[in-house]
């Protein structure tokens, strides 16, 4: 058992988009960044480098990097975390996610993560802070025990938690029992959480999130001739007072996933600010006239959007749009077996006992950053009353401040922690010694 309240606890949520640490007991994360990492395998600059020198062509990259921008060279790769070690182009760099389908595959990855998270934004010793960890509804048994002999062997934590993402979201509502739906970066989750725990079978999983529906918006822009130019591809120039003029700027060592990260970055912004979620399934002809709506581009070219605006949303509820949307085509196999929003909704909650359906109904929870889109909470409402029985009362909650929504996990990671209740509760370092990693599927069930 782990006693030791006199310090703070460190809640790490660890999401496929951004990831969010803090300290327990306060309103938000101290530390929002994104949760791709930057790598570049030294091997193949090696290659390439001497490729050049064997032409004729002794082409020196220079590497503008500074000492402390969050390097860490990892065998024989070179890894940049944070928003502002990947802001900063360099040649050869990849952007690679630790995440695949909402479950980490590298390790290597995530532990720089959470490095870049203790070391340069928390500025903490993490031998002196027990960790609360937000794990996906659906993690295994394996990757838990994974994370928890990273964080005693590695980072020698006094005292570990691990507590999933929906047990969370319900908590920061202040309910015990609810049906969350989560959509992130990623993927978007519905879990059943009943009395504090998740009802594990009734899971459901869809590979539509805010980054699927960025690639959509992009693609439909594309289509119309519209291209979004990644900041590093072009300078601007002030050639009178007030007046710029844009010149592009060639990379040609600039990878592909650095690009689509780069674009994906201001097409998330475009999704943000003028994208909404139709009142009804979208349809081609009854949104052709729809009023354009003006969005900037940071190269200062202003674009008008129309019918995508509602489009792109859209693709929540109903998968089968990608098919519509040039470029997208490679997607429509995978669209075809995804259920939409309330279809998944409805089928969670089918597969949970007929006792708490009604209660789960009544008490649906929308989370993760793509669920602030504006609209989202109606026409989810809405749809549900036109699909689901009867007797059930449709009842979907969403905090009205964003920032809750995007980080409810967070927060409910927070309020857990910093309860004195709480503190017996903690997996402990003394325990870890005796027992070994697996004792974790007893101690967070």
């Amino acid at each position: 058992m782990y006693g030791g309240d006199e310090v703070s606890a460190i809640v790490i949520d660890l999401g496929s988009h951004t990831c969010k640490a803090g300290y327990a007991g306060e309103d938000a994360p101290k530390a929002v960044f994104p949760s791709v990492v930057g790598s570049i395998d030294q091997m193949e600059v090696d290659d390439s480098a001497n490729a050049e020198k064997n032409s004729g062509s002794a082409v020196e990259s220079k590497n503008n990097a500074k000492a402390g921008d969050s390097e860490k060279p990892k065998g024989s790769r070179k890894l940049y975390v944070g928003s502002q070690a990947l802001g900063f182009r360099r040649d050869y760099m990849e952007v690679l996610s630790p995440m695949k389908d909402g479950i980490v595959a590298d390790w290597d990855l995530v532990d720089s993560i959470w490095d870049h998270a203790f070391r340069e934004c928390l500025l903490i010793d993490p031998k002196e802070h027990p960790m609360l960890l937000a794990e996906p509804s659906s993690n295994t048994q394996q990757q838990r025990e994974r994370a928890a002999e990273l964080m005693f062997e590695k980072y020698m934590v006094p005292a570990l938690f691990l507590a999933k993402n929906a047990v969370l979201t319900s908590f920061a509502s202040g309910r015990a029992t609810s049906l969350v739906v989560d959509s992130g970066g990623g993927s978007t989750t519905v879990a059943p959480v009943h009395d504090g725990y998740v009802l594990q079978k009734a899971v459901l999983s869809s590979p539509i999130g805010g980054d699927f529906l960025a690639d959509c918006l992009t693609k439909s822009l594309e289509s119309k001739g519209i291209t979004i130019k990644p900041r590093y591809a072009f300078k601007r120039k002030e050639i009178r007072a007030g007046e710029f003029q844009t010149v592009d700027v060639d990379f040609p060592n600039t990878t592909e996933s650095y690009k689509l990260y780069s674009q994906r970055v201001i097409a998330s912004d475009i999704k943000e600010c003028v994208c909404r979620a139709p009142d009804t399934p979208y349809d081609e002809s009854a949104y052709s006239n729809i009023p354009m709506t003006p969005y900037e581009l940071p190269d200062g070219q202003t674009i008008e959007i129309g019918a995508d605006r509602f489009k792109t949303p859209d693709v929540l509820f109903n998968p089968s749009l990608v098919q519509t949307i040039p470029g997208m085509e490679c997607f429509a196999e995978t669209a075809a077996s995804v259920r939409g929003l309330p279809q998944m909704v409805i089928e969670s909650i089918n597969k949970c006992d007929v006792d708490i359906r009604r209660e789960l109904f009544s008490s649906i929870l929308l989370a993760g950053g793509t669920a602030s889109m504006q609209q989202l909470k109606e026409r989810l409402e809405k749809d549900l009353l036109e699909e689901s029985p009867q007797a059930a009362r449709v009842k979907v909650l969403a905090s009205g401040n964003a920032t809750e929504r995007r980080f409810s996990v967070w927060i409910g990671g927070s309020i857990l922690a910093s309860l004195g209740s709480f503190q017996q509760m903690w997996f402990s370092k003394s325990e870890y010694e005796e027992h070994g990693a697996s004792y974790i599927q007893r101690k967070c069930p």
